[in-house]
């Protein structure tokens, strides 16, 4: 066994959904207090752990299915790299070290990291298997991400806020699953082999779940932004722009069918970064100066 296998098996490249921590503290206007960068690294690194702990479970659980799939087979435990036994190890060590290093933040990243592994391991021993529930669990652990730069320092959360990132999770989720069952169809592939609701599903049901979710998330966006403290309302409104534009380009790559690995298609996409980039300077001016 390759020390590589093991670290792909941990699948480093899905830690950059970990950085939606910084989402609260950066949207408060506290993100570069020191003890705030402190608490929201512990995060952060917590959650990279337990989402690590999970996708080995994951991987255990659906080693068979994921040999039938074209990409999938290739996973260091499907593929036969990592044995299961060293997976198991690996997969419990990190869930300790997640919790323990969670206790040097606040209790409150402590149940947050907790819920999210109860709900990820419900949802790969049940909840995966059961239609539109498997779209709100995977949805939830993005939500649970920005709680988790709330709870690690203690800093409150806008309901809006909250909605913003639910629905806009809902969105990613959706497009996700979306360009899987296109891709599956377009290959030839058998339906249903590798993910059980994917036979509820059709390209038309999930792009409406992706469109509403994508339309709620900018409302409540615009709703948030006239409520931020400290900053003018047509100065907050003008991150709006990069904001929506940045969801419209997003569709774009969904709708082709490529929004499959959501953090490969954005960090691949120029237009999509130049817009994340214009839309965090354009808030960020009016939070920190």
């Amino acid at each position: 066994m390759a020390a590589p296998a093991l670290i792909r098996a941990l699948r480093p490249k899905q830690w950059a959904k970990n950085v939606l921590v910084v989402a609260a503290p950066f949207a408060a206007g506290r993100l570069f207090e020191k003890s705030v960068l402190a608490d929201v690294a512990i995060a952060f690194v917590s959650f990279c752990l337990a989402a690590s702990a999970v996708y080995l479970l994951n991987d255990l659980r659906d080693a068979d299915k994921d040999r039938l799939h074209p990409v999938k087979k290739n996973r260091p435990i499907a593929a036969g790299q990592v044995p299961p036994s060293l997976a198991i190890v690996v997969a419990v060590v990190a869930l300790v070290l997640s919790i323990g290093l969670a206790t040097l933040a606040r209790p409150a990243l402590v149940w947050v990291i907790v819920t999210y592994l109860v709900i990820q391991v419900l949802y790969v021993f049940w909840l995966k298997n059961l239609p539109v529930i498997d779209l709100a669990v995977v949805a939830s652990g993005f939500l649970l991400r920005a709680l988790a730069g709330g709870a690690a320092t203690g800093i409150t959360i806008s309901d809006w806020f909250l909605l913003v990132a639910g629905f806009g999770s809902l969105f990613v989720v959706a497009g996700k699953r979306y360009s899987e069952l296109v891709n599956l169809e377009a290959e030839g592939q058998t339906i249903g082999q590798t993910r059980s609701t994917l036979l509820a599903y059709t390209p038309t049901y999930l792009r409406f779940v992706w469109t509403v979710a994508a339309a709620v998330t900018v409302m409540v966006y615009g709703l948030w932004v006239i409520t931020v403290p400290r900053a003018s309302t047509s100065a907050t409104l003008i991150s709006l722009i990069p904001f929506t534009l940045g969801l419209l380009v997003y569709a774009l790559i969904v709708d082709s069918g490529k929004g499959d690995e959501p953090e490969t298609a954005i960090l691949r996409n120029p237009t999509l970064l130049a817009l994340g980039v214009l839309w965090v300077l354009s808030l960020g001016v009016t939070l920190y100066m």
